[in-house]
């Protein structure tokens, strides 16, 4: 490995890692000679050269083009690193020259945005009005892969789902709870309790299969002695199934407790009380280990963490008001 390393310090370019990029952007080596403005010889010659660095090839060739293998997609993932942090570099550094602020993107779980990501979002950028933030919304699992080709700072998400949860730092935010929910036009609920039985005659808008929403739903079925819908809508967008239950009475849904608030509040949602045995899953602040965060990322983690900190508070001071209620 120490000889391995020796020979990227003293040969490695950036031209080549950037030809890496290109190649598996475009899986032919003559269009991604032409997107890096090199000739394809030249292109032929700098793939050749990694591959001896590495000792081992590093793509495929087949009938649909350049595909690269398991140490090309290695490599790959940690010339984009790479090539993602030499780009921040130029961007903080313009920044500081500008007195302007800088870049900062966030992976986030649906249910971590209106509580957790929004208050501390606001927060930042009152303080740094010139700060460019992108915030992405989807899974963990592809917000992790994200993470690893430096696409993201940090998610707020899920560390387990990844198949290696150690190479991340972990630190728990809080928990997402789930409820049913209907349309508002839904005829009101008067039972304090309802259980999934008594939505049999309801169709389901769900979550793909890939997600865990839906296995969770899955697991909530299976308890109650249920099957699964049949003729499901499937989709993983909130305006999407928001939309589709106020279309119909004959809908029903599952949505993280704090994005059906928000909708519940306008009156375009209703919650269906149903009680489910599936414990909250809980989310919280993902990093890479040995990655260097921005400033920007340091201080929005502050940030989560203090709005934890009085939500935690809030909480506990209206529990004691009920005790002394009570």
């Amino acid at each position: 490995m120490k000889d391995t390393l020796n020979v990227l310090l003293s040969r490695l370019r950036m031209k080549q890692l950037q030809l890496l990029i290109a190649l598996d952007d475009h899986t032919s080596l003559h269009k991604a000679a032409g997107a890096m403005s090199m000739t394809q010889s030249a292109a032929s010659k700098a793939l050749q050269e990694l591959e001896s660095m590495f000792e081992a090839p590093l793509f495929e060739r087949s009938k649909s083009g350049m595909i690269p293998n398991q140490f090309g997609h290695c490599v790959i993932r940690y010339a984009r690193l790479l090539a993602t942090d030499l780009a921040a570099l130029c961007e903080d550094v313009a920044e500081i020259r500008s007195g302007r602020g800088g870049r900062l993107a966030i992976g986030a779980i649906m249910g971590a945005i209106p509580e957790c990501v929004v208050p501390a979002l606001n927060e930042l950028h009152a303080g740094q009005p010139g700060l460019s933030i992108e915030v992405v919304e989807d899974t963990s699992a592809r917000m992790l892969l994200q993470l690893d080709e430096g696409r993201l700072d940090l998610v707020i998400g899920r560390a387990a789902v990844a198949a290696d949860p150690s190479k991340y730092h972990y630190r728990p935010l809080g928990d997402e709870p789930l409820s049913v929910v209907v349309g508002y036009g839904h005829p009101p609920l008067l039972r304090k309790e309802v259980k999934l039985h008594d939505l049999v005659g309801h169709r389901w808008v769900m979550y793909p299969s890939h997600m865990p929403l839906h296995a969770l739903l899955e697991r909530e079925m299976d308890l109650a002695g249920l099957d699964m819908p049949d003729n499901p809508i499937s989709t993983a967008s909130t305006f999407v199934t928001v939309a589709l239950l106020q279309s119909s009475a004959d809908l029903v849904s599952l949505l993280p407790t704090a994005i059906a608030t928000l909708f519940v509040r306008q009156k375009m949602l209703r919650f269906v009380p149903v009680k489910l045995k599936s414990p909250s899953q809980t989310f919280g602040i993902v990093t890479r280990k040995g990655g260097v965060l921005p400033p920007a990322a340091e201080q929005f983690i502050g940030l989560l963490r203090g709005s934890k900190e009085r939500l935690e508070m809030q909480l506990e001071n209206q529990g004691a008001r009920k005790q002394k209620t009570a």
